[in-house]
């Protein structure tokens, strides 16, 4: 671990949704450093504008890992959605561990211990690999970005009041990503308090109907869900020429879903306050934050 007296941290997908908000959750905290790892110095220009320190890394390559990683005390590990981030987490956390790092904050998926949910149990060993290297952890385990009602794989999720989703009627766990932002926030800040812990992070459930009918009241105007087959979902990734060895894993777990086959879909959680001292973001709170946004 670094000799540093102000512990610094390295904050992987920092232009993300999670990487992003849980920098400004940590902005105010003096008794930190916070360093945004980004892959160009193009991205890293928002982040000085700011007053961020900021570092290069490509979890493509391996040689900026142990550059980016020198003298870091923390850090948080966010991937994309490929199955690369089973190599690409492997590499950087076997140079973290060269590095000295002594604390990591992992952002992982849904699912119970015993998940068969594909790209939910790769994060899941992931988790028990940063275990196995001797780093001291907390696992972050969010349920269903309650985000992706405003936008999902790049598109608007709800148009002119119709809800599209492909889950038929299942009832579904639900996190406002600026709660996971918060979590991720303390885990970092304080990890004598949040090692060795793993957070399930999801505080609402609802069917995608119930939403629609939260909406109608809270915007005034009538919402409705209307299900897709999950077929839609696949052809609309491959069109899309998404990174299928992943997405092919995210159809088969809409056909769950729907199918009504993953244990724990609608796990809810009352942790949020014993770890950040606030209550965490409900469905209609979210709904009347985001109102101008689901209003036509």
């Amino acid at each position: 671990m670094s000799n540093s007296k102000v512990p610094r941290i390295l904050i992987t997908g920092a232009t993300g949704q999670v990487g992003s908000k849980t920098i400004d959750f940590l902005l105010d905290n003096k008794d930190i450093a916070i360093i945004a790892a980004v892959r160009s110095p193009e991205k890293a220009a928002p982040f000085t504008a700011k007053g961020i320190a900021t570092v290069i890394l490509d979890f493509d390559d391996e040689s900026t890992h142990l550059p980016a990683l020198q003298g870091i005390d923390r850090v948080l590990i966010v991937t994309g959605y490929t199955v690369d981030m089973l190599r690409q987490s492997k590499a950087l956390l076997d140079n973290a561990k060269k590095a000295g790092v002594g604390h990591v904050v992992h952002l992982g998926a849904c699912g119970r211990d015993d998940t068969t949910v594909a790209h939910w149990a790769w994060h899941q060993l992931i988790e028990r690999y940063i275990e196995w290297c001797g780093f001291s952890y907390t696992h972050l385990r969010p349920e269903t970005f309650m985000q992706n009602m405003l936008s999902y794989g790049g598109k608007k999720a709800i148009e002119n009041g119709i809800v599209h989703a492909y889950v038929e009627g299942a009832r579904l766990s639900w996190v406002d990503v600026e709660d996971v932002a918060q979590v991720a926030a303390v885990s970092l800040a304080h990890p004598e308090i949040h090692a060795g812990q793993t957070y399930r992070l999801g505080y609402d459930a609802a069917t995608f109907d119930e939403i629609a009918a939260m909406m109608t009241t809270i915007v005034g105007k009538p919402f409705r869900y209307e299900p897709l087959a999950p077929e839609v979902f696949l052809q609309n990734m491959i069109n899309a020429g998404a990174e299928m060895a992943y997405m092919g894993c995210v159809y088969e777990h809409w056909k769950r879903y729907a199918a009504g086959t993953i244990p724990g879909a609608d796990d809810t959680f009352d942790n949020f306050p014993v770890i950040t001292g606030k209550q965490p973001t409900g469905l209609a709170d979210f709904i009347e934050k985001h109102k101008t946004a689901f209003d036509y």
